[in-house]
């Protein structure tokens, strides 16, 4: 394994990024600035309407829920602290076991019951007659990893007032975790149906990012300051196999997508990088 790779987890630090059970995500748990990844961050003046978030799942929830907060402060959206100043308030459920379906049922109630206009997504989403015959007053369920769907329903429901031009957005996007490092989502999915896991049935077939647009993301992530890398998927080592391992240009190498070949590469960058 290159230098600068370690596998395992750091399971303080990865709790130390995931959202926070029934707390809106303004601001995450050990930080006490705002979301930073914009020039103006937080709400800033005559930024309008306002969202709420609330992301009680895994580090690959936390990555979708970077990618839709991101998609809405590039529309001119303000994101908000509490239930008070929301507008609407969006929940990324976690499903995998059943203690987190009732954390993220839990998380609904409260958001129903501190605000009424909420909008369901995540992998309790993908059980979506369960959370409609409990909570009949969402407005929205989507899937996990349904950024258009998400997007769509906040446009329907609080349509946004501002042009995205005036935003000022950054590569790497809203930061939902600490300065130094951050998720690299690889890929979605499992296609091992093991008994004890329902994994497959709420995020779907093994789905790989090519590996030119990883390490696209990489080299934003790195060129903003990040020091660590924590690659995360459903199953690392069956990157890349859904694509058939093909090939992609980077930089000018023609390079193979399977975890050997980024493991590889991103042991060449200044990062220490982790796989989970």
């Amino acid at each position: 394994m290159p230098r600068g790779v370690r596998a395992g987890t750091d399971a303080g630090r990865t709790r130390a990024a995931e959202g926070h059970g029934r707390r809106l995500i303004f601001c995450t748990r050990n930080r006490t600035d705002p979301i930073s990844g914009f020039a103006n961050n937080g709400d800033a003046p005559g930024i309008s309407p306002k969202i709420g978030f609330i992301s009680p799942g895994c580090p690959k929830a936390t990555v979708d829920s970077k990618r839709i907060l991101t998609r809405l402060r590039t529309e001119g959206y303000g994101l908000v602290p509490s239930y008070q100043e929301a507008d609407l308030v969006v929940v990324n459920t976690c499903g995998f076991i059943e203690a987190a379906v009732d954390e993220s049922l839990a998380a609904i109630d409260e958001a129903l019951s501190e605000h009424g206009r909420v909008i369901v997504t995540g992998c309790l989403g993908a059980r979506a007659e369960r959370v409609r015959e409990t909570y009949p007053r969402v407005l929205t369920v989507t899937g996990p990893q349904a950024y258009a769907e998400v997007m769509a329903a906040i446009h329907a429901h609080l349509p946004p007032h501002r042009s995205p031009s005036t935003v000022c957005y950054r590569p790497q996007g809203i930061k939902l975790t600490p300065s130094h490092f951050a998720y690299l989502k690889i890929s979605e999915g499992c296609d091992h149906h093991c008994r004890f896991c329902t994994i497959p049935s709420l995020r779907g077939k093994l789905t790989s990012r090519s590996i030119g647009e990883v390490l696209q993301e990489t080299e934003q992530l790195v060129t903003a300051g990040i020091r660590e890398l924590l690659v995360i998927s459903q199953d690392t080592g069956d990157y890349g196999r859904n694509l058939r391992y093909r090939t992609d240009f980077r930089n000018g190498r023609l390079l193979r997508t399977d975890i050997e070949t980024l493991v590889q590469i991103l042991g060449e960058l200044p990062v220490w990088v982790r796989l989970h």
